[in-house]
Protein backbone atom coordinates (compact mmCIF):
# COMPACT_ATOMS: atom_id res chain seq x y z
CA UNK A 1 0.00 0.00 0.00
CA UNK A 2 2.53 2.64 0.89
CA UNK A 3 4.72 1.57 -2.78
CA UNK A 4 1.20 2.79 -4.29
CA UNK A 5 0.79 5.85 -2.29
CA UNK A 6 4.19 6.78 -3.17
CA UNK A 7 3.80 5.86 -7.07
CA UNK A 8 0.48 7.86 -7.01
CA UNK A 9 2.48 11.03 -5.23
CA UNK A 10 4.81 11.06 -7.86
CA UNK A 11 2.94 10.77 -11.26
CA UNK A 12 1.34 13.28 -9.19
CA UNK A 13 3.51 15.50 -8.82
CA UNK A 14 5.07 15.21 -12.07
CA UNK A 15 1.55 16.27 -13.56
CA UNK A 16 1.38 19.05 -12.21
CA UNK A 17 4.88 20.43 -12.56
CA UNK A 18 3.91 19.57 -16.08
CA UNK A 19 1.11 21.12 -16.45
CA UNK A 20 3.08 24.76 -15.03
CA UNK A 21 5.94 24.36 -17.03
CA UNK A 22 5.62 27.02 -19.88
CA UNK A 23 6.13 25.27 -23.44
CA UNK A 24 7.69 28.45 -24.57
CA UNK A 25 10.36 28.36 -22.01
CA UNK A 26 10.76 24.60 -22.88
CA UNK A 27 11.68 25.31 -26.45
CA UNK A 28 8.38 24.63 -27.74
CA UNK A 29 5.49 27.15 -30.34
CA UNK A 30 3.30 28.54 -28.01
CA UNK A 31 0.72 28.91 -30.64
CA UNK A 32 -0.08 25.77 -30.90
CA UNK A 33 -3.46 24.78 -29.87
CA UNK A 34 -3.37 23.05 -26.32
CA UNK A 35 -6.00 21.41 -24.71
CA UNK A 36 -4.23 21.42 -21.87
CA UNK A 37 -2.04 24.16 -19.29
CA UNK A 38 2.10 23.33 -19.75
CA UNK A 39 3.89 20.62 -21.55
CA UNK A 40 2.19 17.81 -22.76
CA UNK A 41 3.04 14.56 -22.12
CA UNK A 42 5.18 13.52 -25.34
CA UNK A 43 6.79 16.78 -25.33
CA UNK A 44 8.56 16.33 -21.86
CA UNK A 45 9.18 12.80 -22.99
CA UNK A 46 10.90 14.17 -25.97
CA UNK A 47 13.16 16.25 -23.35
CA UNK A 48 13.86 14.27 -20.65
CA UNK A 49 14.96 10.97 -23.86
CA UNK A 50 12.29 8.97 -22.61
CA UNK A 51 9.26 7.08 -24.51
CA UNK A 52 6.13 8.49 -24.34
CA UNK A 53 4.43 5.61 -23.22
CA UNK A 54 7.18 5.05 -20.69
CA UNK A 55 6.44 8.84 -19.20
CA UNK A 56 2.70 8.03 -19.31
CA UNK A 57 2.70 5.05 -16.80
CA UNK A 58 5.18 6.42 -14.96
CA UNK A 59 2.94 10.09 -14.69
CA UNK A 60 -0.56 7.54 -14.20
CA UNK A 61 1.27 5.68 -10.92
CA UNK A 62 2.21 2.48 -12.65
CA UNK A 63 4.92 0.21 -10.71
CA UNK A 64 8.02 0.98 -12.43
CA UNK A 65 11.41 1.31 -11.54
CA UNK A 66 13.04 4.48 -12.67
CA UNK A 67 16.57 5.24 -11.85
CA UNK A 68 18.44 8.76 -11.30
CA UNK A 69 19.57 9.28 -14.57
CA UNK A 70 16.11 9.34 -15.96
CA UNK A 71 15.01 11.98 -12.35
CA UNK A 72 17.68 14.44 -13.04
CA UNK A 73 16.41 14.60 -16.96
CA UNK A 74 12.64 15.10 -15.64
CA UNK A 75 13.84 17.86 -13.01
CA UNK A 76 15.91 19.65 -15.50
CA UNK A 77 13.55 19.41 -18.66
CA UNK A 78 10.96 20.53 -15.54
CA UNK A 79 12.86 23.34 -14.35
CA UNK A 80 12.73 21.91 -10.96
CA UNK A 81 13.88 24.35 -8.02
CA UNK A 82 16.12 22.54 -5.60
CA UNK A 83 13.92 21.48 -2.66
CA UNK A 84 11.05 20.44 -5.60
CA UNK A 85 14.40 18.44 -6.94
CA UNK A 86 14.38 16.99 -4.13
CA UNK A 87 11.47 15.93 -3.77
CA UNK A 88 10.92 14.57 -7.05
CA UNK A 89 13.64 11.93 -6.03
CA UNK A 90 12.39 11.50 -2.91
CA UNK A 91 9.11 10.24 -4.37
CA UNK A 92 11.11 7.68 -6.46
CA UNK A 93 12.55 5.90 -4.00
CA UNK A 94 16.14 8.01 -4.48
CA UNK A 95 18.24 9.46 -2.04
CA UNK A 96 18.41 13.62 -3.47
CA UNK A 97 21.13 15.04 -4.30
CA UNK A 98 23.24 17.24 -2.53
CA UNK A 99 22.73 20.84 -3.39
CA UNK A 100 25.32 22.39 -6.10
CA UNK A 101 28.30 24.68 -5.04
CA UNK A 102 27.96 27.94 -4.48
CA UNK A 103 28.42 30.36 -1.67
CA UNK A 104 25.75 29.95 1.20
CA UNK A 105 23.66 33.03 2.84
CA UNK A 106 22.75 32.44 6.73
CA UNK A 107 19.60 33.14 6.78
CA UNK A 108 19.15 36.52 8.87
CA UNK A 109 16.75 35.04 11.47
CA UNK A 110 19.38 32.60 11.86
CA UNK A 111 22.43 35.11 12.49
CA UNK A 112 19.65 36.55 15.20
CA UNK A 113 19.00 33.44 16.91
CA UNK A 114 23.30 33.25 17.55
CA UNK A 115 23.56 36.75 18.49
CA UNK A 116 20.38 35.90 21.09
CA UNK A 117 21.88 32.88 22.53
CA UNK A 118 24.91 34.72 24.06
CA UNK A 119 26.09 34.40 26.35
CA UNK A 120 26.09 30.61 24.93
CA UNK A 121 28.83 30.40 22.31
CA UNK A 122 27.08 29.63 19.14
CA UNK A 123 27.95 29.53 15.45
CA UNK A 124 26.90 28.56 12.14
CA UNK A 125 29.07 26.84 9.98
CA UNK A 126 29.17 25.23 6.02
CA UNK A 127 30.22 21.41 5.71
CA UNK A 128 34.12 23.06 5.55
CA UNK A 129 33.97 24.37 9.02
CA UNK A 130 33.86 28.27 7.71
CA UNK A 131 32.60 30.17 10.69
CA UNK A 132 29.71 31.70 8.54
CA UNK A 133 28.18 33.64 11.84
CA UNK A 134 28.82 33.24 15.38
CA UNK A 135 28.14 35.47 18.58
CA UNK A 136 30.66 37.45 20.56
CA UNK A 137 30.79 34.19 23.47
CA UNK A 138 31.94 32.23 20.60
CA UNK A 139 34.53 34.68 19.37
CA UNK A 140 35.92 35.11 22.75
CA UNK A 141 36.65 31.17 22.53
CA UNK A 142 38.86 31.62 19.79
CA UNK A 143 40.04 35.14 20.24
CA UNK A 144 40.20 37.79 16.98
CA UNK A 145 38.29 36.05 14.72
CA UNK A 146 36.58 39.69 13.29
CA UNK A 147 40.14 40.43 12.87
CA UNK A 148 40.95 37.81 10.52
CA UNK A 149 39.83 37.61 6.94
CA UNK A 150 36.37 35.66 6.03
CA UNK A 151 38.31 32.93 4.42
CA UNK A 152 40.50 32.19 7.21
CA UNK A 153 37.26 32.11 10.18
CA UNK A 154 37.80 28.10 8.96
CA UNK A 155 37.49 26.21 12.46
CA UNK A 156 39.92 23.14 11.29
CA UNK A 157 42.61 25.89 10.28
CA UNK A 158 42.28 27.63 13.67
CA UNK A 159 42.32 23.90 15.44
CA UNK A 160 45.29 22.68 13.16
CA UNK A 161 47.84 25.77 12.45
CA UNK A 162 47.28 28.66 15.75
CA UNK A 163 47.65 28.10 19.18
CA UNK A 164 44.28 29.20 20.15
CA UNK A 165 42.86 26.57 18.34
CA UNK A 166 45.02 23.78 19.07
CA UNK A 167 44.89 24.71 22.45
CA UNK A 168 40.64 24.83 23.10
CA UNK A 169 39.89 21.48 23.70
CA UNK A 170 41.37 19.81 26.79
CA UNK A 171 41.32 16.62 23.98
CA UNK A 172 42.90 18.06 21.08
CA UNK A 173 43.97 14.98 19.24
CA UNK A 174 40.04 13.56 19.55
CA UNK A 175 38.78 17.23 18.47
CA UNK A 176 41.17 17.10 15.76
CA UNK A 177 40.38 13.55 14.36
CA UNK A 178 36.27 13.91 14.46
CA UNK A 179 36.65 17.62 12.29
CA UNK A 180 38.83 15.81 9.82
CA UNK A 181 36.81 12.65 9.46
CA UNK A 182 33.55 15.32 8.73
CA UNK A 183 35.60 16.59 6.14
CA UNK A 184 36.64 13.93 4.82
CA UNK A 185 32.51 12.83 4.59
CA UNK A 186 32.05 16.43 3.23
CA UNK A 187 34.38 16.11 0.26
CA UNK A 188 32.47 12.68 -0.99
CA UNK A 189 29.46 14.20 -0.31
CA UNK A 190 29.98 18.00 -2.05
CA UNK A 191 32.27 16.75 -5.18
CA UNK A 192 31.81 19.54 -6.89
CA UNK A 193 32.00 22.54 -4.21
CA UNK A 194 35.57 24.53 -4.81
CA UNK A 195 35.82 25.59 -1.42
CA UNK A 196 36.50 21.89 -0.29
CA UNK A 197 39.56 20.93 -2.09
CA UNK A 198 41.04 24.36 -1.33
CA UNK A 199 40.57 23.64 2.39
CA UNK A 200 42.31 20.46 2.21
CA UNK A 201 45.29 21.63 -0.25
CA UNK A 202 45.85 24.43 2.26
CA UNK A 203 45.98 22.49 5.70
CA UNK A 204 48.32 19.65 3.94
CA UNK A 205 50.74 22.16 2.94
CA UNK A 206 50.66 24.40 6.50
CA UNK A 207 50.21 21.57 9.08
CA UNK A 208 52.28 18.23 9.59
CA UNK A 209 49.46 17.41 12.60
CA UNK A 210 46.96 17.82 9.80
CA UNK A 211 48.38 15.37 7.61
CA UNK A 212 49.40 13.15 9.96
CA UNK A 213 45.71 12.70 10.79
CA UNK A 214 44.47 13.33 7.45
CA UNK A 215 46.76 9.79 6.47
CA UNK A 216 44.43 7.75 9.43
CA UNK A 217 41.87 7.98 6.60
CA UNK A 218 39.09 8.28 9.17
CA UNK A 219 35.29 9.34 8.27
CA UNK A 220 32.75 10.19 11.25
CA UNK A 221 29.80 12.76 11.30
CA UNK A 222 28.49 15.02 13.99
CA UNK A 223 27.29 13.87 16.98
CA UNK A 224 26.18 15.79 20.20
CA UNK A 225 29.12 15.25 22.88
CA UNK A 226 30.28 16.76 26.02
CA UNK A 227 33.89 18.40 25.22
CA UNK A 228 36.37 19.83 27.73
CA UNK A 229 37.67 23.46 27.40
CA UNK A 230 40.30 25.36 28.40
CA UNK A 231 38.12 28.75 28.47
CA UNK A 232 40.47 31.99 27.98
CA UNK A 233 38.43 33.85 30.89
CA UNK A 234 36.59 30.83 33.02
CA UNK A 235 39.71 28.00 32.34
CA UNK A 236 38.62 24.85 32.24
CA UNK A 237 35.06 23.96 31.36
CA UNK A 238 32.79 21.32 30.45
CA UNK A 239 30.35 21.50 27.98
CA UNK A 240 27.01 19.73 25.39
CA UNK A 241 27.78 20.53 22.31
CA UNK A 242 24.89 20.74 19.63
CA UNK A 243 25.07 20.45 16.38
CA UNK A 244 21.60 21.33 14.54
CA UNK A 245 21.26 21.40 10.81
CA UNK A 246 19.21 23.95 9.02
CA UNK A 247 15.72 22.86 7.69
CA UNK A 248 16.08 25.34 5.09
CA UNK A 249 19.71 24.50 3.74
CA UNK A 250 21.53 20.74 4.00
CA UNK A 251 24.86 22.75 4.52
CA UNK A 252 24.48 25.05 6.93
CA UNK A 253 24.65 23.60 10.78
CA UNK A 254 23.90 25.75 13.82
CA UNK A 255 26.41 24.64 16.97
CA UNK A 256 25.80 25.70 20.38
CA UNK A 257 27.80 24.77 23.34
CA UNK A 258 25.97 24.76 26.79
CA UNK A 259 27.23 24.49 30.01
CA UNK A 260 27.18 20.66 31.07
CA UNK A 261 24.61 18.87 32.81
CA UNK A 262 22.41 22.32 32.36
CA UNK A 263 18.94 20.35 31.72
CA UNK A 264 19.32 18.93 35.25
CA UNK A 265 19.80 15.55 34.38
CA UNK A 266 23.37 15.02 36.09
Amino acid sequence: MADLVRHGELGAFLRARREATDPAAAGFRSGVRRRTPGLRRDELAQLAGVSVTWYTWLEQGRDISVNRKVVESLARALRLSGPQRAHLFTLAALVPPPSGPGPVKVDPLLARLVRELSPRPACVTNPWWDLLAYNDAYAELLGGLDRRPPDERNLLRITFTESRGSGLFVDWLGEARALTGQLRVALARYPDDPRGPALLESLLDSSEAFRAVWDERSVGGSTSARKELRHPRLGRVDVDCLKLADAHDEKLSLMVFLPAGENGSD
